[in-house]
């Protein structure tokens, strides 16, 4: 079956058909073009979903994605990322393996197609002009034969007339041979012409045309063959990801089916617990006669009608509001009559038991110096160092933190310091590789690292073992002490006595019911008496102004030459001083600074900084 033999005269029809599938092949690379348009923007929009409900990095949100269900939710985020990346590898395959290639396909069937169709052409106009020779030489012989056939009669009436000469019949008879004989050369040219023709017409009809439209059928036969492919091909393309993408909604099920109820709840309590006790039943009172205002024994305030002051730590020693009260801010210390042995348990008058709190809060505040037993906040209005502002079982999750960060930070400093020495090591015994006293400056900075950190880790565990002592014995963590403190009395401790406001706006005096430790007078003394400047560590230039508004900050000005006591931390604020009574915190790219190891005097004199 041969369009050469079978369509030897629908050459019209084929140029038609052929321009019309290379038409539905250029739809269909259109058709797959849109596709991988529609699986990139369906990839952009599951990615901007997932990364819409991402946990902010250093936020509260964060912290939300301990427990299973949200770890769970955060897995699928994930899962649908990977998921968005599938769709972009199938937008890819397809360009790469449908559209580019169709398209420059196209391009060449169309070459291809143009040139056939220009031979087919070519052989048409050759037989239409072979045609054109065989009508002319035709008729010309159709012409010559009429011409002599008159040209005879003509003379057999010129040689039946009698009256005519001898010499015009002659005339007569020789027209008419000569008019025969271009009959009969007209008859041999078109005989001639005629057999060219037909030899020509048979080659056209039954090779060049064949030829021809077989090279066309076997062109559309390819493009049929090539899209078929192609949408084969655009349906593996699908079917290579579908593994991949059921590993992610595999993933997505794992992680459903981890979600533990339990361990949430258990979550909850360790992140709220406050590791206060619940309060007792309160004390009728009787008004009909006098009698003391009491407080259970079971509430959050500890009894004091025997005058005995349980021991205490001699750090500072937080003061605990009721749990349903909120606290913005410590409490004000107790007045000097608030003591264990001055609190009044006799009757109250009516007016004392009526008296708003406020109005007593308020006579106490103005007739009463502060007490400074609180730290000194952080920069920013963060919190108290020792989380002092938290409740005591928030407040031991946050020193445990601290302490395992701190250990974490020496085991990295050990590490550099051993690696150092090693290298140091190197060094001596092969001096080609390098100075050996070119690390000692880096070891002993490593060293005087490990000695805070160290001191740091100290304070906190003390922290952390005056938390652990005033909470309930817990057996899955024993209680953790350093090595600085001592089990002390503490009846001999002046420290900071915390107060607390009960709900029933009588002032009571918070002590443990575990006996407890002590720091040593001079660390005790560092916490409550306001602390020893600090050293200076170089020196600085402000090169811009600082508007210093925020707790913590102080204002400089553009070239103003000032201290240096701490560095930047990694948060953008250097500590400065300009002298003994003020210091404070400037951004770090206000001001150019010059450090000097040696430097520690802190009256030491500032001195011109050149340009």
């Amino acid at each position: 079956m041969s369009w050469g033999t079978e369509l030897w005269d629908q050459f019209d029809n084929l140029e038609k058909h052929t321009q019309w599938g290379i038409d539905v092949l250029e739809k269909y690379i259109k058709f797959v073009k849109e596709r991988t348009e529609i699986e990139l923007s369906y990839a952009k929009q599951l990615r901007n979903l997932s990364k819409k409900y991402q946990p902010k990095k250093n936020s509260k949100e964060e912290e939300e994605y301990r427990y299973t269900s949200t770890r769970a939710f955060l897995a699928t985020l994930n899962e649908m990322n990977d998921y968005a990346g599938q769709h972009e590898v199938i937008s890819e395959n397809m360009t790469s393996l449908i559209t580019a290639e169709l398209t420059r396909y196209v391009q060449e069937l169309k070459q291809e197609r143009k040139s056939h169709f220009h031979d087919g052409r070519k052989a048409q106009q050759h037989i239409e002009t072979c045609w054109k020779q065989l009508e002319a030489s035709k008729r010309r012989f159709e012409r010559d034969c009429k011409e002599a056939d008159r040209a005879q009669q003509y003379f057999e009436k010129m040689d039946a007339d009698i009256n005519v000469t001898k010499a015009d019949v002659e005339k007569a008879r020789q027209q008419a041979q000569l008019r025969h004989q271009m009959a009969e050369d007209s008859k041999a040219e078109y005989s001639s012409t005629l057999q060219k023709f037909n030899s020509e017409q048979h080659e056209h009809y039954y090779t060049h045309i064949p030829n021809i439209f077989q090279k066309i059928q076997e062109m559309e036969e390819r493009r049929i063959v090539r899209i078929g492919e192609s949408m084969k091909t655009f349906a593996d393309v699908d079917r290579q990801v579908i593994p991949i993408i059921g590993k992610c909604l595999d993933e997505i099920t794992k992680a459903a089916e981890s979600v533990d109820h339990k361990n949430d709840s258990q979550m909850v309590i360790e992140a709220f617990k406050s590791g206060f006790e619940p309060p007792g039943d309160v004390d009728f009172e009787d008004f009909t006669q006098p009698m003391k205002r009491t407080v259970s024994e079971t509430s959050l305030s500890n009894s004091r009608g025997d005058g005995k002051s349980e021991p205490k730590f001699g750090s500072k020693s937080k003061g605990k509001l009721w749990p349903f009260i909120k606290k913005n801010k410590p409490p004000p210390p107790p007045p000097a009559s608030a003591s264990p042995s001055a609190v009044p348990n006799g009757p109250q008058s009516p007016k004392q038991q009526k008296e708003p709190l406020s109005h007593r809060f308020n006579e106490f505040m103005t007739s009463k110096p502060k007490i400074h037993c609180f730290r000194s906040l952080k920069r920013g209005g963060a919190g108290p160092e020792d989380f002092s502002n938290l409740p005591p079982e928030q407040r031991r999750k946050k020193l445990q933190q601290k302490v395992d960060e701190l250990n974490r930070d020496i085991q990295k400093e050990m590490d550099s310091r051993d690696a150092l020495t090693k290298m140091k090591d190197v060094y001596i015994k092969n001096p080609q590789m390098g100075d050996a006293a070119s690390v000692d400056h880096r070891l002993a900075e490593l060293g005087q690292n490990i000695e805070k950190l160290r001191l740091e880790v100290q304070k906190f565990e003390g922290w952390l073992a005056e938390v652990e002592g005033r909470l309930p014995a817990r057996t899955e963590q024993p209680r953790r002490q350093s090595g600085v403190y001592e089990a002390q009395n503490p009846s001999g401790v002046n420290s900071c006595a915390q107060d607390r406001e009960s709900p029933d706006g009588s002032y009571t005096e918070e002590q443990s019911q575990e006996t407890e430790m002590k720091i040593p007078a001079t660390d005790f003394d560092d916490e409550f008496d306001d602390e020893e400047p600090l050293p200076t560590i170089g020196t600085c230039k402000a090169l811009y102004t600082f508007e210093g508004q925020n707790e913590g900050t102080i204002s400089v000005a553009e070239g103003e030459l000032l201290y240096v006591i701490e560095e930047d931390k990694g948060d953008g604020w250097t500590r400065i001083r300009r002298n003994e009574d003020e210091e404070g915190y400037v951004p770090t790219s206000y001001v150019e600074v010059y450090l000097d190891k040696n430097a520690k005097d802190v009256h030491k004199p500032l001195q011109k900084i050149s340009e």
